[in-house]
């Protein structure tokens, strides 16, 4: 978006009137600036002397291009609302910006069988759909300092809500990876203090600083894969278990069709019944994907999966036997 901005102002633009078009304050764009130097070749003028300074972009900066046909065009448009829960960031506005060019490559006519035909509006019709997604829009600091962070490997610092007992703390992280599940936003890094990798949650983060002359080491060994598994979350364990879910012939061909762990295998018995085996660290979600199969689907193993799912479906049965609440509205007294 700053590139875009200053492209349209050849001649430059003052820090306030660049912060008030990106709508951030002057101090959060002046270490914004720092950061951006690394990537973009930016420079500082002075048009008289006791003017303000004008940043512009160097006169070698090239815009960047890169080649895109019309139906990859359309397959990156169809996952743009993938980054909706970001809006207001500067990270979203940048995607969004690609999104914008994307769309007039998608609109020109295609080839071939399709020649001619332009404007189709396909992107509107090609679409991924979040699942209840999360508004950060009044986490959009704490956004782009995670995401600057993370792009940089640099520190960062924030206040964080510890989920046990909502007590905050002051902490310092290396923040290795970002990821989007269940559309909300975690941020998997080394907890200093601890010297442990954990997972953060964007929405228990506030007063997030990101370091400007320091770096850390992406660890030579760190896969983002080892720390979520699947649907099943982005929560690790040291612990492995077995688990075992047999199926009713009912719900056969969304099993057989999906694949919802990288450990999973799949086997039908005797009796029709779809057997799903997987080896799962933390089985907190896993009690929630079962249970969300209703009668057609049983826990074999392991005995404490089973506990679980059998706990919550008394939990449910017992408020279920109690009287209902009252609906109606209850009187004033005179």
């Amino acid at each position: 978006m700053l590139r875009a901005l200053l492209v349209r102002h050849p001649k430059g633009l003052t820090i306030y009137e660049l912060s008030s078009e990106l709508n951030v304050t002057p101090r959060s764009l002046r270490r914004y600036l720092l950061e951006v130097k690394r990537e973009l070749d930016l420079v500082s003028v002075t048009m008289r002397p006791g003017s303000a300074a004008l940043w512009r972009l160097a006169p070698g900066e090239a815009v960047r291009k890169v080649e895109v046909r019309r139906t990859q065009a359309y397959a990156l448009l169809a996952a743009r609302r993938l980054f909706e829960p970001m809006k207001g960031s500067t990270l979203y506005d940048e995607i969004h910006l690609a999104a914008e060019k994307l769309l007039g490559v998608a609109r020109r006519p295609g080839r071939g069988p399709n020649a001619g035909v332009a404007d189709a509006r396909l992107e509107e019709r090609f679409l991924y759909l979040p699942f209840a997604p999360k508004d950060y829009g009044a986490k959009t600091e704490e956004l782009d300092d995670v995401f600057q962070a993370v792009a940089d490997l640099r520190p960062l610092s924030c206040r964080y809500r510890r989920p046990k007992d909502g007590r905050e703390e002051r902490i310092l992280i290396h923040p290795y990876a970002m990821v989007l599940y269940k559309d909300a936003i975690y941020c998997v890094g080394r907890h200093v203090a601890k010297d442990e990798i954990r997972t953060f949650l964007l929405d228990r983060m506030r007063d997030t600083e990101c370091a400007v002359t320091e770096r850390f080491d992406l660890p030579d060994d760190f896969r983002i894969e080892d720390y979520f598994q699947g649907q099943f979350g982005i929560w690790s364990s040291g612990q492995r278990q077995k688990v075992v879910i047999e199926f009713d012939p009912r719900v056969r061909e969304y099993v057989e069709t999906r694949r919802i762990h990288p450990s999973q295998s799949i086997e039908t018995t005797s009796d029709g019944r779809v057997r799903l085996t997987m080896t799962i660290g933390d089985l907190t979600e896993v009690t929630t994907w079962v249970l969300g199969f209703g009668e057609t689907a049983m826990v074999v193993e392991p005995p404490i999966l089973r506990e679980r799912v059998v706990k919550e479906l008394e939990t449910a049965l017992a408020r279920y036997r109690a009287p209902a609440p009252s609906s109606g509205r209850k009187r004033k007294s005179s």
